[in-house]
């Protein structure tokens, strides 16, 4: 079944708000559109639920509750236990606390990997216990076409490996990275596994619990909902790293990596990621229970609609005269998140779209170590064009009509 996109668009209220009319959203891997029922549930705890939670009066209690609700929902959706989500205030933040807990566990001379393909959200918090005697190897991408081969992994591990941490999919590269396998090669050497899927699951929340890496991480402000990093840490290595909260929540493995307040109002707007999901799933005629069927429905969705939109985009640009397309050209093995190597600097030709009513931006989207393993001067930065599920055959035209106006 195909994508109803004016259903789509009709759960998110920037597609019918005045000041946005005429412009085409094409910096969607930044930070999504919010969808109304996360709003409904932001807006209804704001002015009903604003107290501390959990206690025995009832407005207390309903946002205790919708709290909970939020995790389990969530959880559900993604294949793991309620308990081994947990929220924080970004995938960065929730990134250092890791670490921070993977420093005291490992020993001096134990050795992680990392990639210069992430966002440096998944690299640099892992680099930096360089700084405590624990050996950082870099798992490097191919600088023409910036792959990673899972088979140059197999290289850098030994029995000293305690973490491999990598992309789902890279925010410049955008290839899809075959996260099974490469969870499979690891855990064959003894090693854990820290997934950023934060350019992934705006593209439709994966089965962590059949990919299976042991941390997962990703944003809510990407994929539909509000500010807020959600972190998948699966039972076995999290009661195995040591507790960073308050030493009377270290029982509690949803707390144990959230040492701060978490943002209460946020937390319960979450479930309406969930809320939407089930709207697709419903609406398209998907399965009636089973939250991971239901949710494995909405991505299939989501995917084959994007693969349609994205082959036409990744076919105009690819064999454009100084233009270099980073990643692959079939829209198939990668998400709709397009970077491209300009001959001059990028913000400049971002502006020139603006005039055109397409918003998207210049720079180094934090993927400094990727660029520069390309050979692209993160100064000069890419022209970065990505979108989701709710972009129209019609957005993506207008985006072409810009891209030969101003290129």
């Amino acid at each position: 079944m195909a994508l109803d996109i004016d259903f789509v668009r009709g759960q998110f209220p920037a597609f019918s708000e005045p000041s946005l009319n005429g412009q085409a959203f094409f910096e969607n891997a930044g930070g999504s559109y919010t969808c109304k029922p996360v709003i409904d549930r932001l807006t209804r705890f704001y002015t009903q639920r604003k107290v501390q939670p959990y206690g025995p009066y009832e407005a207390s209690r309903l946002g205790g509750a919708e709290m909970d609700e939020a995790r389990t929902r969530m959880a559900a959706l993604l294949g793991v236990e309620a308990d081994e989500l947990s929220f924080g205030p970004s995938t960065t933040q929730n990134t250092y606390v890791l670490a921070q807990a993977v420093r005291q566990w490992m020993q001096p001379g134990e050795a992680i990997v990392v990639t210069n393909q992430d966002h440096e959200a998944n690299s640099g918090p892992w680099r930096r216990l360089a700084e405590d005697g624990i050996e950082i190897r870099e798992w490097k991408l191919d600088p023409e076409s910036g792959h990673l081969n899972p088979q140059a992994l197999e290289d850098l591990l030994d029995e000293r490996v305690r973490l491999v941490c990598f992309p789902h999919c890279s925010n410049v590269v955008g290839e899809i990275n075959p996260v099974t396998e490469i969870t499979a090669i690891a855990h064959a050497a003894g090693a854990f596994v820290c997934v950023d899927g934060v350019s992934y699951a705006p593209h439709g929340f994966p089965n962590v619990g059949e990919l299976g890496p042991d941390i997962y991480l990703f944003s809510s402000y990407k994929t539909y909902g509000p500010h807020q990093g959600c972190m998948v840490i699966r039972r076995a290595l999290g009661e195995l790293l040591p507790n960073q909260a308050h030493f009377f929540n270290s029982d509690v493995l949803y707390k144990r990596f959230t040492p701060a307040g978490p943002d209460h109002a946020q937390i319960a707007a979450c479930a309406g990621m969930a809320d939407y999901v089930d709207q697709l799933c419903d609406h398209h005629g998907g399965p009636a229970s089973g939250a991971v069927a239901r949710g494995a429905f909405v991505h299939d969705l989501m995917r084959a609609h994007e693969v349609e939109l994205l082959q036409p985009l990744l076919d105009a640009v690819k064999d454009r005269n100084a233009v270099r397309l980073i990643g692959p050209s079939d829209a198939a093995k990668r998400a709709p998140t397009v970077a491209l190597s300009l001959e001059g600097a990028a913000e400049p030709v971002a502006a020139e779209l603006a005039k055109h009513g397409i918003m998207a931006g210049g720079g180094d989207f934090y993927a400094v170590r990727a660029l520069q393993a390309m050979g692209v001067d993160p100064a000069r930065g890419v022209l970065r064009l990505s979108f989701t599920h709710y972009t129209s055959e019609a957005e993506i035209d207008q985006l072409l009509d810009a891209l030969d106006r101003v290129l």
